[in-house]
């Protein structure tokens, strides 16, 4: 017996032998072909002075990202979020702990550094207020009355996946906030969930556009009709690539979004870069007082600001047309917005930081008599409490987030979006990529997201001294400065009186 277990011990070791020599014979013959191959093509100098061996430095400089990412970069130097941000909001989309321990790892001291100032006798728990509803659109037949003051920023049905916009879809009822539909038109996915909806108009008019491209009133109505949707956002530009139309890659142009988009399947969906009907502020006021009177229902535009000039003489025509007809709400998105795809000039040179069109959009709204009457969103990497609350010490009416929200789907950041190969399903239109997005736990997430990011908020706010976060102004916070001292933001942006513009125009 002992003589029969041998010879089988034998016979395994000799198989694995003769299998090894197989394999390390195809490993030359495949090292001996690429090295052919490297010295024989011209495109790549490296490949070609050091075949076989060349070829491993395109491999470390796609891992390169990876390694950084988990091993190398402190937990606040990660572009564009770090790994601190990216694990509070983990931890805020599954509930759990968010204290820390020992002391913060921020560093203070560099110049524009944000801080928030505490009130020497706080607002009690007790004499807390939830936050106030606030009424969009008073002119339209169907205004928009919400309280919500964080919401789901525009994302797009075919950059992101099914089960992704069904989670945000049933997370957004869940929690009451609002979800945009991105400029890809309307899907059965957004409506799943029953949450409020923001149509969003791109250059495209993907949704609600004729044979020639241009909007279809009839299809605007259709969309109108649905008791969902509640506003309407034109979307002149976005922080990601402002003077550039939506891009989705022909991978992510399936059946389905070539249907709802009304493009080829599998062929890029480029947008132009701009609505051919809007030249001027006349054209803005115009397409948003025809999207108003079909739809009934409010109509605002987002824009990324570069100069102000544009807006100077928008608000003076809105002030000569009457304040009816002004944009229920401006959604004012920072150049360090995201996106699915953009080109890398826009990405990493184009456009102001929120940091600077935020006030200069609430200044504007204020000179010209029409804070009250105009709304405003801001958008662009605040997916954090200290984000939302400076928002509205800046003079933010809500807060929409985009990647905020797919972090607490669960994106690790991989910068695969544009590529239909996000390893977490969110970004793809993979099955077995998908497979892995359970679309029912992912919108408790969504739900628990918004309402530790409201609580976190509103510690800010009532260390502060105010009944809840909406009463937050800017000499709640103070930025450092160039000496290392800091300073008010009402000493950086001064509140400009209602109306002073007016009386030097009118």
């Amino acid at each position: 017996m002992d003589t029969a277990f041998t010879s089988w011990v034998y016979t395994i070791l000799d198989f694995l032998a003769a299998v090894f020599v197989v394999l390390l014979g195809l490993g030359l013959v495949a090292v001996v072909v690429i090295y052919i191959i490297d010295v024989t093509q011209t495109k790549q100098a490296i490949r070609r002075n050091y075949p076989v061996i060349g070829r491993f430095r395109y491999l470390f400089e796609h891992m390169g990202e990876f390694f950084r990412q988990y091993f190398f970069a402190m937990d606040r130097e990660e572009l564009p979020f770090n790994r601190a941000e990216r694990s509070w909001v983990y931890r805020a989309a599954k509930n759990v702990d968010r204290t820390l321990a020992f002391g913060s790892t921020r560093d203070l001291r560099p110049p524009g550094s944000v801080y928030f100032v505490n009130c020497a006798y706080p607002t009690r728990d007790e004499d807390a207020v939830a936050t106030s509803p606030v009424t969009i659109g008073p002119y339209c037949e169907q205004p928009y009355i919400t309280s919500s003051l964080i919401n789901i920023s525009g994302m797009s049905y075919g950059a992101l996946s099914k089960p992704a916009v069904q989670a945000l879809s049933y997370g957004a009822k869940k929690v009451g906030c609002w979800l945009n539909t991105g400029e890809g038109g309307l899907s059965p996915y957004h409506l799943e969930g029953g949450c409020d909806i923001v149509f969003q108009i791109g250059t495209a008019k993907f949704g609600i556009r004729d044979e020639s491209g241009h909007i279809s009133d009839e299809r605007l109505r259709k969309v109108a009709d649905h008791p969902e949707v509640k506003m309407f956002e034109i979307k002149l530009s976005q922080g990601a690539k402002p003077g550039k139309g939506g891009i989705l890659p022909g991978a992510k142009v399936t059946k389905e979004v070539a249907t709802i988009r009304a493009v080829e399947i599998g062929k890029d969906a480029i947008s132009p870069n701009r609505h051919p009907e809007i030249v001027d502020a006349d054209g803005l006021l115009d397409m948003i007082a025809r999207i108003r009177k079909v739809s009934g229902k409010p109509v605002g535009f987002k824009a990324v600001i570069g100069d102000t000039d544009w807006l100077e003489d928008f608000f003076r025509l809105v002030r000569v047309r009457g304040i009816e007809s002004a944009p229920d709400f401006i959604t004012v998105d920072g150049a360090e917005g995201g996106s699915g795809a953009a080109p890398k000039p826009l990405l990493d040179y184009m456009g102001l930081p929120i940091a600077e069109s935020l006030p200069e959009v609430v200044d504007l709204l204020r000179g010209y008599g029409l804070r009250e009457r105009v709304k405003v969103i801001a958008s662009g990497k605040m997916i954090v409490p200290s984000g939302v609350a400076w928002a509205l010490c800046m003079g933010a009416d809500f807060v929409a987030s985009a990647r905020g929200f797919m972090f607490s789907l669960g994106c690790i950041q991989a910068m695969q979006c544009n590529k239909n190969t996000c390893p977490t399903g969110i970004a793809t239109h993979n099955p077995k990529l998908q497979r892995g997005l359970n679309s029912d736990l992912k919108s408790v997430r969504v739900d628990n997201y918004v309402t530790n990011l409201l609580y976190d908020v509103g510690l800010i706010a009532h260390a502060c001294g105010v009944l809840e976060p909406r009463e937050l102004r800017r000499t709640h916070a103070r930025v450092v400065g160039d000496s290392g001292r800091s300073f008010s933001l009402e000493k950086l942006y001064p509140t400009v009186a209602s109306g002073s513009k007016c009386a030097t125009t009118e």
